[in-house]
């Protein structure tokens, strides 16, 4: 099999040939593959009857020219004569590719089924992983399950109470439950696993166009029934999922796992086991704190933190598509600047055409995030700017120093909005003051708002830093500095505060103690933690050697 780059076709080509509502939804149709195809063969000068199978595993767009707007794919197919078109012509953009060899190996006999501590992506596919392969776990997860929970968050976005085991951060799925969905990763996959997380989430649900978008996602509208598509497949496996169970302490005898202590809807109970993966999420500060009382061996990381903000979709079509962004899938961004001081300020969880949430997870601290549907269909396009922090920004010797400062600035963003989210017009977060009117943008928010002065919440290098970046991120995106764009507050959740350290055999200090996923540090998002939760099974089952890159 080959691989082929750079197959490039003029939008207004394809535009003849596939429906309007299938190109701005993204999906591949076969009058589209048809011309994919043929544009194949004529690059490569081979004969159409000559391929065996072809498949197209990415589509991007090039809108550098807004009037001449590229459509490039990248293909696999098998051919005659593959050796030869791999080294002739000096062809930069073709390459021979191995197909993804399936694991032969039988799991490793065990006494006690494996635990898998969390529900979000990671626990998610180390659970899948390990139940397809014969060991079929038990899965913990401390908030509720999918619907449940979802009922949970719509009351509290409605204004009731906050449930500290069940919100937007805890609950099957994991926070990304309530995202955008975005499977898109920096992760290399050498081991093809980043192509078997999305073909596992089409199998169970998602839609098909995710496998050869450039920047592919689900929608929170739709993760919910992936996700329980994926649960019900780990229970008919014979896996165990216990919901509104929290994972209170390791048993640990001789530097070993040998169970843990738990607390559940029938009160406290011990389960025996001898390995738990631990994909709990960057939230669990609980968690946190107990692995530290337990001599588990952590290290502060860098993270980011600083505001939402939102701009209408239509300034952000136009900007990134021209004319024709009514007829392409709805427009995203990524910023990056670095300011005079050397702070990095950069966009990160883009949801375009999507909303603001309150993903609060504990009492008197306030958090937002964004999130979108699979429509992608919402007037105003949102995106954290953040400003990296690291160690010597939260300081102290505490490992958890770095979740000590993400508290600290959640109940500055409590405070200043008296429980509801703060916000405020861009050009008063410039000049450092509160708003007392909205503009034209009006906000699009999960949750209830107040207006006041989001800059206070944030430490003034950090404020200073991120109102720096605005005429560098206008000028890229002409419109991104209009005073009336909104700006919330607090986002403090990137990543993790902390590393929870693993050897080559991805075990912590404690023998059959597996970290896993974004909360231990190893991922940044649905994909490389899904894909980190497969690594992690297949080191449970086999044991594994460590990979050049353990963590994004």
């Amino acid at each position: 099999m080959i691989q082929v780059t750079q197959i490039k076709i003029p939008m207004d080509r394809v535009q003849k040939r596939v429906l309007p509502e299938d190109l701005k939804r993204g999906i591949l149709t076969e009058p589209e593959k048809d011309l994919v195809f043929q544009a194949t063969v004529k690059s490569l000068h081979i004969a159409p009857d000559t391929v065996h199978s072809f498949q197209v595993i990415r589509r991007s767009i090039d809108a550098r020219k807004k009037q001449d707007i590229i459509f490039s794919y990248t293909v696999q197919l098998s051919c005659k004569g593959e050796r030869k078109l791999c080294q002739g012509r000096g062809k930069t953009n073709v390459k021979k590719v191995m197909p993804r060899a399936e694991e032969k190996r039988s799991p490793k006999n065990r006494t006690h089924p494996p635990i898998v501590v969390g529900m979000g992506p990671a626990g998610l596919f180390a659970a899948l992983e390990l139940a397809r392969k014969g060991c079929p776990p038990i899965v913990l997860e401390r908030g509720s399950d999918v619907a449940a929970r979802k009922k949970k968050v719509d009351a509290f976005w409605k204004g009731g109470a906050l449930d500290p085991e069940c919100n937007v951060q805890f609950g099957e799925g994991g926070a990304g439950t309530f995202s955008d969905g975005k499977l898109n990763t920096m992760v290399k996959d050498p081991t093809g696993r980043n192509r078997k997380v999305l073909e596992c989430f089409v199998e169970h649900g998602a839609p098909e166009e995710i496998l050869y978008l450039q920047k592919p996602h689900i929608g929170t509208d739709r993760l919910g029934t992936v996700v329980q598509s994926i649960r019900e497949e780990i229970l008919s496996l014979g896996g165990t999922v216990l919901f509104d169970t929290r994972l209170e302490e390791l048993l640990i005898r001789d530097g070993k796992v040998t169970g843990i202590r738990c607390h559940s809807p029938e009160g406290e109970k011990e389960i025996a086991c001898d390995a738990v993966i631990l994909a709990t999420g960057h939230s669990a500060r609980d968690t946190f704190e107990q692995l530290r009382e337990q001599g588990v061996t952590m290290q502060p990381k860098s993270f980011a933190v600083g505001v939402r903000m939102e701009h209408p979709q239509e300034l952000i079509g136009r900007d990134q598509y021209g004319d024709a962004y009514q007829d392409l899938p709805t427009a995203s961004y990524k910023l990056t600047h670095t300011t005079k001081e050397g702070r990095g300020v950069y966009s990160f969880c883009m949801c375009p055409g999507g909303q603001v949430v309150n993903a609060s997870s504990e009492e008197g601290r306030l958090v937002v995030n964004g999130m979108s549907g699979y429509a992608r269909d919402g007037a105003n396009a949102n995106s954290a700017i953040v400003v990296t922090v690291s160690p010597d920004d939260f300081g102290g010797t505490d490992v958890l120093a770095g979740m000590q400062f993400q508290r600290r600035l959640e109940e500055a963003a409590y405070r200043q909005g008296q429980g509801k989210i703060p916000v405020q017009q861009l050009g008063d977060f410039v000049k450092d003051r509160a708003s007392t009117i909205l503009g034209e943008v009006q906000p699009d928010l999960c949750g209830g708002y107040t207006l006041a002065n989001v800059r206070e919440v944030l430490p003034k290098n950090i404020g200073d830093a991120i109102a720096q970046s605005i005429p560098a991120f206008d000028r890229r995106l002409p419109g991104f500095g209009r005073e009336d764009a909104i700006v919330s507050g607090v986002e403090s959740r990137t990543s993790s505060p902390v590393r929870i350290v693993r050897d080559a055999q991805l075990q912590s200090n404690i023998k059959g103690l597996y970290p896993c996923g974004e909360g231990a540090g190893y991922a940044g998002g649905i994909t490389s933690a899904a894909m980190d939760g497969l690594k992690v099974a297949e080191a449970v089952l086999h044991g594994v050697e460590q990979e050049h890159s353990t963590h994004k």
